[in-house]
């Protein structure tokens, strides 16, 4: 079976890298030729009151930044919309990316079947990656749409911290939870002499 989050929460932190990256480009520029039209594109940023912190007030910065509020929701539901569409957009591209890049595509899983001389029944072994293929793509890109979900909820909701921190978090915590699983089962196992 393929797991839903087949790709883990590799996609939000590429897209939070992506999002950072672009923030720091944003303010680097927009510091040194606040009135230049481009760099106005790329965003408008406003020091906070009572600290050296600038958020994004405009441009590309703006509309990839999450909404504060619901307030801010009903006020500029094109921001919100926008934002959304972004990070499932970028979380689902990230993720198939990351499948060719790890290891994780229908080609590596094919080789790694047939190293392991394992046959998927019904199906001739020439066709198992087209097979393949029809599934882990698309299992990849909605995983990374459900990360992205998750982490939009969790930032509209106005949980505390980032709704990518948030999943970050859980996701490593259950990942050591399924990893402390696996050894007690496999030590288990090993005490009864299987």
């Amino acid at each position: 079976p393929i797991k839903l989050f087949y790709t883990s929460n590799m996609p939000i932190i590429l897209q939070t890298a992506l999002v950072s990256n672009l923030y720091f480009v944003s303010r680097l520029l927009y510091n040194r030729a606040p009135t230049n039209v481009l760099v106005r594109l790329l965003g408008k940023w406003q020091d906070m009151e009572g600290g050296g912190e600038a958020i994004p007030v405009g441009g590309i910065a703006y509309y990839i930044s999450p909404p504060h509020s619901f307030a801010e929701i009903i006020y500029d539901p094109f921001h919100a919309v926008f934002y959304l569409i972004f990070i499932l957009t970028a979380c689902a591209l990230f993720s198939k990316t990351w499948i060719e890049v790890s290891g994780a595509s229908a080609r590596d899983v094919a080789k790694q079947l047939r190293d392991n001389q394992m046959v998927m029944k019904g199906h001739r072994d020439s066709a198992l990656i087209h097979v393949l293929n029809r599934y882990i793509p698309t299992a990849a890109a909605f995983g990374g749409m459900c990360i992205g979900a998750l982490t939009v909820v969790a930032d509209f909701m106005g949980a505390i911290g980032t709704g990518t921190g948030i999943l970050l978090s859980v996701t490593i915590i259950y990942q050591f939870y399924e990893a402390f699983m696996k050894e007690q089962d496999e030590s288990e196992l090993g005490a009864f002499g299987f």
